[in-house]
Formats: C-alpha cells, structure tokens, sequence
C-alpha cells in the first residue's frame, strides 16, 4: 500500500490497514480549522482519491472537540488589517473540502466526539456515515454573531424532520448526539469508551463497502434516549 501517512502540527495523518485517518489537532482552539488546515485536507482527500489502496476515510479530532467551526478569530483579525483576500481565499478552500467531502468517492466516517459546531459540522455531515457519543454538543453558534449557517448547512438543516433544522439555524440551540441521531444528522450513536474498538474494528473490516462498514458501526452502536423535554420530540 501507498504510504500518505505524515505527521504535522494541526492535522495527523495515519494509515492503518486501508484505512486513512484524519485527526484535527488543535485541542486548545477546540480544532477549529485554520487557512492551512483546509489546504491540507484538500491535499489528503485529493491524494486518497486518488489512492486505490485507501479504501475508507477516519476523521476525528483532539481532545474535548470535533471541531468547532472556522478560525473566525484569523479572518477578523485579518480584515481588520485590510487584508480581506486572505479571508476569501479561506472560504474558497473550505467551501471546496466541503464539497469534496460531499462527492467523495470512498467513504468516509466521522467520529463527532464532542463540540460540534459550524463548517465543523459540515465536514463531517456532507460525508457517508456521522457517527455521535454521549459528548457530542451540535450547534450552529454562527447565528447569534448575526451570520447564516453557511457551507451547505442551509441543505442538510432544510431536510432535518419537522421544523428542527429552521429551529437549530435560526436560534443556534444545541442538540446532543442523541438529538442529532433522531434527527438524522447522524447516521449512528457509539458511547466514547468504544470509539478505539469501532476503529480497530473498520481497519479489520478491510472494506469500502459501504454496506460492511454500515454493519460494522452497527455492531458497537446503540439507541440512545432522549432527554426530557427535547426539540426533537415528534
């Protein structure tokens, strides 16, 4: 197999069988993506593609979040010193790693451990499988900065049952991994402590088979219940 497998300061690259994990590691800015983040998913994912050895993609982040969104806080602090071309060219490489993952031809699954918010949700909703724990936290939090859910947040949140996806972008109200899962955000609810066995268990699986891969998520999986008093109450 091809190796791709590198090490670097906010993404880590590792190989395992046929499978390509990417972990987001910025634990302290709760892995939000930065410019040169979104350069280097856009350069893993293309090389995967493109990789007949890879035959299933792993994203999880670092520590207490998934990712939290877009590095706001750059791109302000850039306009703020006239320089607004570096903010285009970051909403540019986002929005393409976004619709990369989308049409992707390999599937990809996302591990939401945590804070899950913004294009943070993006990356991992627009793939094949989004699987949540009992620590997943999602929001759209741009909505109260007077912004829009943007990077096709506004398609999976229209298709969301009932009127929850409106609710969720129009207040940035907070759903859990249970929440999510009933509302189809998630395709599978897996407590924390088996995340390493659900892995260990894709890379035996040895599988691009959607199918496989879907049972084999299924087998650490569960149905969780929902809090009292849930938006997501039918």
């Amino acid at each position: 197999m091809a190796s791709f497998s590198s090490s670097s300061d906010h993404i880590l690259v590792e190989e395992k069988s046929s499978v390509g994990k990417f972990t987001l590691n910025r634990p302290k800015q709760l892995n939000v993506i930065s410019p040169s983040m979104a350069s280097r998913l856009l350069e893993l994912y293309t090389t995967c593609a493109n990789n007949s050895s890879v035959k299933l993609i792993i994203l999880k982040g670092k520590g207490r979040a998934f990712c939290a969104g877009g590095d706001v806080a750059t791109i302000i602090r850039d306009i703020a010193q006239d320089n607004w071309r570096s903010g285009a060219d970051f909403f540019r490489k986002v929005f393409t790693v976004n619709y990369v993952v989308a049409t992707y031809n390999k599937v990809q699954v996302a591990l939401m451990n945590g804070i899950v918010m913004g294009g943070g949700a993006s990356v991992a909703i627009h793939g094949t499988f989004r699987v949540v724990t009992e620590n997943t936290l999602f929001a759209m939090p741009e909505t109260t900065l007077g912004s829009f859910p943007d990077i096709g947040a506004s398609y999976y949140l229209s298709r969301v049952p009932g009127f929850v996806g409106e609710y969720v972008g129009l207040t940035s109200a907070r759903l859990d991994g249970a929440e999510m899962l009933v509302c189809g955000l998630a395709t599978h609810f897996v407590q924390s402590e088996k995340l390493s066995l659900l892995e260990a268990a894709l890379e035996k699986a040895d599988s691009s088979d959607p199918v496989v891969i879907s049972s084999t998520i299924s087998e650490f999986s569960e149905v969780p219940n929902l809090k009292e008093k849930s938006a997501c109450y039918k």
